[in-house]
């Protein structure tokens, strides 16, 4: 699967999050054949519980389907710049590729403000691509907050 392909996936993700008041963060965990094994989206507003970050649900999940939490040989797709909690979180559960859209400026740990990922003194750094779909993620995001305004 391309990584647009898998983006659109999370795309759809994010955007099943404004059925209610959840920022329009969504994620795909992908496998090494490229299968699908986690979803998420945001849900801290909807569970009302602040780690419920779209690549934390999505992790939880993959590391479900995969009966252990190591996730050596995934790829995480997500919409959104991870914060300092994800890009911490796909460290410890050794993904080995991140894929993402829209920089985040404001909360960003994966070179925009902080850079977590690629911390040398930390054990495992994954591949990172960035930008995939960014305009289409920005676009989906300013949306959002234009209409919270």
């Amino acid at each position: 699967m391309t990584h647009e392909a898998s983006m659109r996936l999370a795309l759809a993700e994010a955007r099943a999050a404004l059925v209610g008041d959840d920022v329009p963060v969504g994620a795909v965990v992908l496998d090494e054949t490229g299968s699908v094994i986690g979803t998420g989206r945001n849900t801290r507003e909807s569970d009302g519980d602040p780690t419920g970050h779209a690549e934390v649900v999505a992790l939880r999940a993959a590391a479900a389907a995969r009966g252990e939490w190591r996730l050596t040989g995934c790829t995480l797709v997500v919409t959104l710049e991870p914060c300092t909690m994800c890009a911490g979180a796909l460290v410890l559960a050794r993904v080995d590729r991140l894929v993402f859209g829209a920089y985040d400026d404001q909360l960003g740990a994966v070179g925009s403000l902080w850079d977590v990922v690629r911390d040398r003194r930390l054990n495992h750094r994954p591949e990172v691509v960035a930008g995939v779909l960014a305009e289409e993620s920005t676009a989906l995001l300013d949306r959002f907050f234009a209409r919270h305004r």
